[in-house]
């Protein structure tokens, strides 16, 4: 493993030398990052089709696959990275201590951060930007099954850091497909590792727990919900679970759970069901919801509850009201995206107040869990911790603070 401690030297020595670079030549870096994606176009897709054709897991295939459209989202999302301003050395907040001490709290990049993902070429570009953007380096362990695209994007983006005279180390790549790195870089790294940020399934998610002894910005399965008040809009209903499942269903920010309120079910909950079902989504439902349907449906388990599909399948339970619902999600849930669908604002109220979700909606589709939607430009990955940052990671939240302490040969009495 001497080469992975080499990377990680190599990335404390690019952050010390990137805290001297001046933030026109990040933003230039950034651009000529745009352009070097824009004239690869036909490389990169080239290279993911060498993927796609060695995926075995069928069910991430949406995530993995690059297209014109998709590679086109991943440009305007640098690009609108590219357009904030320095999140570095602003001043949060200051004030006169005692003993006439000035005293102001200042934004500082994090370090080195490092990423383990899986079938996400387009973190590598979205992290590449933020960090760069942050002033932070970055160390990238992408999953085999996206090899190929993840290393052309990262070396296009170190092609854009050399010819800014930029330490190309300020981003690498792992090269290395053994798995015993992961666990490596989780258990003997923190010398040279800030922070780890795991994007990936239950079972990544677990080993990172188990092995780091690095701080970690935690990103859970998004077992996300949808709560379907007796006080709601159908048409709005319809249109907005529809959107939540089955727009992109492997996308964290999918549903996976939906409640509904009994007291609807015959005159709501049947058609929303029968639209699910109308739109290729596989239903499981609890005993109450099957006698509506003669009982031809199949029923659901214990585990369909703990389940994440990220397939066109959908758990739907009948609850008896919103705090039966909000128990529910604080059992089952992954705190990561939950949703009511209400025009009552008492119910609402207690729903948003209540859950602990990262991420509390009313009556819009849970996919909008996303860096980019929330104004971003784009996300290091969604943070299910109770500790901040919480949501949508982006630029801001890539950055840690100092106090600056001044004042005129004061002492302590």
């Amino acid at each position: 493993m001497k080469n992975i401690l080499l990377i990680g030297q190599n990335s404390k020595l690019a952050f010390e030398n990137l805290k001297k670079i001046n933030h026109k030549r990040i933003n230039k870096t950034l651009e000529d990052y745009i352009k070097l994606i824009s004239l690869n176009k036909k490389r990169i897709i080239k290279e993911n089709k060498k993927d796609v054709k060695n995926l075995k897991r069928h069910n991430v295939l949406d995530r993995l696959i690059l297209n014109e459209k998709k590679i086109d989202g991943i440009i305007d999302s640098i690009n609108e990275i590219k357009k904030f301003s320095n999140p570095i050395g602003k001043v949060l907040e200051s004030w006169k201590g005692k003993n006439k001490l000035n005293i102001k709290r200042v934004t500082t990049p994090i370090g080195v951060i490092g990423i383990i993902y899986e079938s996400r070429p387009n973190v590598t570009a979205d992290v590449a930007a933020l960090c760069l953007k942050s002033s932070n380096c970055v160390i990238l362990r992408g999953g085999s099954e996206a090899f190929y695209s993840n290393k052309i994007l990262s070396d296009l983006f170190r092609k854009s850091l050399k010819k800014n005279k930029i330490n190309q180390n300020c981003l690498q790549f792992i090269k290395n497909k053994n798995r015993k790195i992961v666990d490596f870089l989780l258990s003997k790294m923190s010398k040279y590792i800030d922070v780890i940020v795991p994007r990936g399934g239950k079972g990544l998610v677990a080993k990172v727990q188990k092995y780091s002894n690095i701080h970690v910005i935690g990103h859970l399965e998004g077992l996300c919900h949808i709560y379907l008040d007796k006080e709601s809009n159908l048409k709005n209903a319809i249109k907005v679970i529809l959107n939540a499942k089955m727009r992109r269903t492997s996308i964290c920010g999918a549903l996976e759970t939906l409640l509904i309120n009994e007291r609807i079910l015959k005159t709501k909950g049947i058609k929303v069901i029968n639209s699910l079902i109308d739109n290729g989504c596989e239903v499981v439902v609890d005993k109450k919801i099957n006698k509506f349907f003669n009982n031809k449906l199949r029923l659901a388990k214990e585990l369909d509850w703990k389940t994440e599909y990220l397939d066109a399948k959908l758990s739907i339970k009948s609850v008896s009201d919103v705090k039966e619902a909000v128990s529910h999600i604080l059992k089952y849930g992954t705190m990561h995206t939950d949703c009511i669908i209400s025009n009552n604002k008492n119910n609402t109220s207690y729903f948003l107040n209540n859950v602990n979700s990262a991420i509390a909606m009313h009556n819009v589709s849970t996919q909008f869990a996303d860096g980019g939607e929330f104004g971003f430009g784009g996300e290091i990955g969604i943070s299910t911790n109770k500790l901040p940052p919480r949501g949508p990671v982006g630029l801001n939240q890539l950055t840690s603070y100092k106090y600056v302490v001044r004042g005129n040969g004061i002492t302590r009495p």
